[in-house]
């Protein structure tokens, strides 16, 4: 069961001391040398392919770096006792059998077969982690022809890939990078990267990073509570909640429909040391697989950034849902916003649960169907607030989108509107939410009173009166009235630069008449 060899042994305790301070200093070198071993399968490979191999390099070598480290502290604890130090290896969070490590495979990067061994080697760590990591690597072959190309170019990227990997700066031992969170943060970093470059779909795995803390901060989970997302993506946004909770005392619950998105999701919650997660893959409004006894499960904060009315989520077996989910009205079939919606608040605990759930804003005042369910959830007080966001701040959409915030334990009948759809800092290809901008929205949340341009604490008969239509300009009034124009002062202004022009044309004419002309 011994892995790997002794650290220092590879690395040498100069380039080991080195390494120290590096990593500890800069996060962003990291993250930048892992973002340029994408280089080696630019223009050659999809990005959506390279995506994959690239995150599950990241976690093979992570998994690689802490059994080293931990096996080079059982040797120096044992005194070189091998038989001790296997014993207690094999208490570790993961096992890694002999030959399956990072560095075992990188020895043979100039074999022919190496794509072979490398998804070999793969499948020893799944198997020997059957409980935790069964399926974890299914997207990912390293020696296929129709990914990574024919044998002779795919020997080469991935003798490149395998080089980048050991590179010194990207030492993930624990005894190296600290007790920060360096190794989530660069899997985050290059979630972040991937979904900017990757258009349309982006929006599939990744909601950005600001828009996750401030849900997090306006839901408040508290410690011990347990938290689902049921399109959880890569889980991005599940983890920023719960840390919003606690360090570790919470649980996280999530389903995801794409394979390998429900793949990076796990991934993502063992690289951030969450362990106490449970993820299922398939359809949550075909299929929700979150359920025992028979019965949905309930959580304490159910939140999610769902597809944007998504077509053909299953409006023909909706209204034989198992569930009793729908109850409040069927969504229309061409838009599932409401399905996910109506999932959510009935999967939150009775009396205290509470619902974050980001929507398009054709959710706010779309009749029909959709109006008759967003009147019965008004009516039944659950509904608490309604943020509308900038444009252009979600990847994969330049649409602007609003947060809906539902509360089975309200104790008024308000709902407070907060337009913060003007404030926001433009970057390269999209908008971004500051910090401060963040914190603007959860103090006017907090406050919960009506700020002039800003908020306003509505009424359930002020919302009757607008026919349950929750489109946020008709409750913040951000009109501003233009500045008066002063004649006067136009007219003397006119005036004064008709008098400069005339002394410009006059000394023109005397240079001209000068010159002969």
């Amino acid at each position: 069961m011994a892995g790997t060899q002794p650290a220092v042994d590879y690395l040498g305790p100069h380039t080991l001391n080195r390494i120290i301070l590096v990593n500890r200093s800069n996060q962003s070198e990291i993250n930048d040398v892992a973002w340029r071993a994408c280089d080696t399968f630019r223009g050659v490979v999809d990005a959506e392919n390279y995506r994959n191999y690239i995150l599950v390099m990241l976690f093979w070598k992570y998994m690689s770096d802490v059994w080293r480290d931990h096996r080079d502290t059982y040797l120096r604890e044992f005194k070189g006792d091998e038989a001790r130090v296997a014993r207690r290896l094999a208490r570790e969070r993961f096992q890694l059998p002999a030959g399956c490590d990072f560095y075992s495979i990188y020895e043979q990067r100039t074999q022919p077969d190496i794509g072979e061994r490398m998804t070999i080697a793969l499948a020893g760590i799944e198997e020997a982690n059957k409980a935790k990591l069964e399926g974890v690597f299914r997207e990912v072959d390293f020696n296929s022809d129709s990914k990574l190309g024919q044998a002779r170019d795919r020997n080469t990227r991935l003798k490149l890939l395998l080089q980048d990997f050991a590179d010194p700066r990207l030492d993930l031992r624990p005894s190296v990078v600290g007790e920060d969170d360096v190794i989530g943060n660069v899997y985050e970093y290059l979630l972040e990267r991937f979904a900017s470059d990757a258009g349309k779909k982006a929006g599939e795995f990744y909601t950005p990073g600001q828009v996750s803390k401030l849900l997090a901060i306006l839901l408040a989970p508290k410690k011990g509570q347990t938290i689902c997302d049921p399109s959880c993506g890569s889980g991005s946004l599940l983890i920023k909640v719960g840390r919003q909770a606690d360090e570790r005392d919470f649980a996280l619950f999530g389903q995801e429909m794409n394979g390998t998105t429900h793949a990076l999701c796990r991934m993502n919650m063992f690289l951030h040391g969450m362990d106490n997660f449970r993820i299922e893959w398939g359809d949550t409004l075909r299929n929700p697989r979150l359920t025992e006894h028979d019965h949905l499960m309930k959580f304490d904060i159910v939140v999610a950034n769902p597809p944007f009315s998504l077509d053909k989520w299953g409006h023909e077996d909706a209204e034989k849902d198992p569930f009793h989910r729908y109850h409040r009205g069927l969504p229309p079939k061409s838009k599932g916003d409401y399905a996910f919606i109506t999932h959510m608040i009935e999967t939150a605990r009775e009396r205290t649960g509470k619902v974050g759930v980001v929507v398009p804003h054709g959710v706010l005042f779309r009749g029909a169907a959709e109006g008759k369910i967003r009147q019965k959830l008004i009516e039944e007080n659950l509904l608490e607030a309604v943020i509308g966001l900038p444009a252009n701040l979600f990847f994969g959409t330049g649409i602007p989108a609003a947060i809906l915030l539902f509360n089975k334990g309200k104790t008024h009948g308000d709902v407070l509107f907060i337009d913060a759809s003007r404030e926001f800092k433009e970057a390269k290809n999209q908008s971004v939410l500051t910090d401060e901008q963040v914190q603007k929205i959860v103090d006017t949340f907090r406050a919960f009173k009506t700020v002039d341009k800003y908020a306003y604490r509505a009424t359930p008969q002020e919302i009757a009166d607008n026919d349950f239509n929750l489109n946020i300009p008709r409750y913040v009034d951000t009109f501003e009235e233009e500045a008066e124009i002063d004649l006067d002062a136009v007219k003397a202004e006119i005036q004064r630069l008709e008098a400069e022009l005339a002394t410009v044309r006059g000394k023109m004419n005397g240079y001209l008449k000068e010159l002969g002309l």
